[in-house]
């Protein structure tokens, strides 16, 4: 798989420790900065990792800061890409079966680096289910384009 993958000074040292578990796995890494624990603004990094998403130059995306919640604020102003904050098991595999999120969010003051490899995992090893989810992306897909949808 093919991985963009971006972090703020909050997120970089967890950044510098995965992305060697990354490509031992035999995933492609493209590294979209920062480059170090310096202090930065995510959305530097977060929109361009989203756009080479969404160009398809990358399967998917993995954005790390404090919080998780800005380089998530960030990733979703990027139109096409549906990043998801994630803090556990759950939540990363609903995010791909549910909702196929092309974007996975991590708050690295809030996650070990165990808890962090096991989300990243659980990820990228986790199809979309389609049937009636298909229906509500659709939807989403509606209001991207700057239409609307009927409700039901």
């Amino acid at each position: 798989m093919k991985i963009a993958i971006a972090s703020d000074h909050r997120g970089f040292e967890a950044k510098r420790k995965l992305i060697p578990m990354l490509k031992q796995k035999g995933h492609e890494v493209e590294d979209f900065g920062c480059e170090n624990p310096s202090s930065c603004d995510y959305p530097d990094f977060a929109v361009p990792a989203g756009k080479s998403v969404v160009e398809g130059r990358h399967d998917v995306g993995i954005m790390l800061d404090g919080s998780g919640i800005g380089m998530s604020v960030a990733a979703n102003k990027v139109k096409g890409i549906r990043a998801a904050l994630v803090h556990d098991e759950v939540t990363a595999r609903r995010s791909r079966e549910h909702n196929h999120c092309n974007v996975l969010c991590l708050g690295t003051d809030l996650l070990s680096e165990v808890q962090i490899n096991k989300i990243v995992e659980i990820f990228l090893s986790t199809n979309f289910a389609d049937g009636r989810h298909t229906r509500r992306l659709d939807k989403i897909r509606q209001l991207e384009e700057g239409g609307s949808f009927t409700p039901g």
